[in-house]
């Protein structure tokens, strides 16, 4: 199918910043997309839903948090061959609870210099590489 057929999903993507400085990452099951790989938290916008709340609803049940404020980062779009993506990213700074992966999945930490150590899918390639700039 020509990326043209596709259908491109459009996923709110969090960056989760603690005080620290530190930006939260999980990992992907074995049952999903580009599996095994580490991520920032989000999913698919849903219809009716704005950036913000899908963002919201995400990472309520990803990593149980309630988000109080999130900013715009970037917005991007990247063809895996067999689904197109576009990533609308926020900066989370502020949110209550304590991020952990809720449906069992490996999550941490991460020192923003150390990103470039974990596996992540392609399509986060221009966010590692806009966090590693600062």
């Amino acid at each position: 199918m020509s990326s043209e057929g596709k259908k491109s999903i459009l996923v709110a993507v969090g960056v989760v910043q603690n005080a620290a400085g530190e930006i939260f990452v999980c990992r992907r099951g074995e049952s999903q997309h580009q599996a095994f790989k580490w991520e920032f938290p989000g999913g698919k916008v849903e219809s009716g839903e704005t950036v913000a709340q899908a963002l919201a609803r995400e990472l309520e049940e990803e990593i149980g948090i309630q988000v109080s404020v999130c900013e715009p980062l970037m917005r991007l779009e990247h063809d895996y061959g067999d689904k197109r993506v576009t990533l609308d990213i926020r900066r989370v700074t502020a949110f209550t609870g304590e991020p952990h992966g809720r449906e069992g999945q490996p999550s941490r930490w991460v020192p923003v210099p150390e990103l470039h150590h974990y596996d992540f899918p392609a399509a986060n390639r221009p966010i590692l590489d806009k966090l590693l700039e600062r």
